[in-house]
């Protein structure tokens, strides 16, 4: 399998007061081209301080990050900001759990789906960045498509929304996606369908996929191979099959025990 990202010994550190607090701590990740990956952990474990180390999102100066990042033959730590940009929306694209806060309120979905083209591609012509938003809105799941690039988020559901964020991430065909807890806010048969969305990208585009969750039912529905995390370090990694048949630590034992499981026989 052909490597794309390769993360070794990152360290996250955050100075904002007189004693330094550690985030993330030696996470190592290898991810194959058109892989799923999982990496899960309860809230504070440090998944998605490391994804957004990825994403290159942590830039604040009270953040101390160490180790690397390699991507396309450059490290993504220590990279001028020129090429991290470059790589941004583009090649390595994220999405979060609520779309409400990171869609824009006053511009119309077609605008925000064809930012990054906008951005990173501007030899594209607006008529062809049009087409290629509502393609991609169809690619989705939004079969109005051609309405939905005239609306705004608030006139969309949590799940269409959700939908529109992901063609937004996709709309540059990236070769990495992050998901960021991106099926908390919705409800159970959403969170089916946007599994399912998540699958339907990988299978026909390719595309990479770092799924971050603490609800471990969809990651093992979903993913390849699991990360687990636990106070800013991994303790146990693997094929989710073994994992979750199988684990040897403690915390996934407990993770995986509070999986919900229901009775049909009552």
């Amino acid at each position: 399998m052909e490597i794309i990202l390769d993360v070794t010994d990152l360290h996250i550190e955050f100075h904002d007061s007189e004693t330094p607090s550690v985030a993330v701590e030696d996470f190592d990740l290898m991810l194959g081209k058109g892989e799923i990956v999982g990496i899960v952990g309860e809230s504070g474990s440090g998944k998605s301080m490391s994804a957004l180390a990825i994403a290159g999102l942590l830039n604040r100066h009270a953040i101390k990050k160490t180790g690397r990042i390699m991507f396309a033959g450059q490290d993504l730590l220590s990279c001028d900001r020129k090429t991290l940009r470059s790589f941004q929306g583009d090649e390595i694209s994220i999405i979060f759990q609520e779309p409400m806060t990171s869609l824009n309120p006053v511009k119309r979905i077609g605008w925000q789906v064809e930012e990054s083209l906008y951005i990173h591609h501007p030899e594209i012509s607006k008529a062809e960045r049009k087409e290629r938003a509502i393609a991609m809105l169809k690619d989705v799941g939004l079969e109005n498509a051609s309405d939905v690039y005239y609306m705004y988020p608030h006139e969309l559901s949590g799940g269409m929304r959700q939908r529109v964020m992901i063609a937004a991430a996709m709309i540059g065909n990236p070769q990495i996606l992050i998901a960021d807890e991106p099926t908390t806010a919705l409800d159970v048969t959403v969170q089916a369908q946007i599994v399912e969305l998540l699958k339907k990208l990988n299978k026909e585009k390719g595309t990479s996929i770092i799924f971050i969750s603490h609800d471990l039912s969809l990651v093992s529905q979903l993913c390849e191979r699991v990360i687990v995390m636990q106070n800013g370090n991994i303790i146990e990694s693997g094929e989710t099959k073994r994992i979750f048949q199988r684990p040897t630590h403690n915390y996934t034992k407990k993770l995986i025990a509070a999986i919900p499981k229901i009775d049909l026989d009552r």
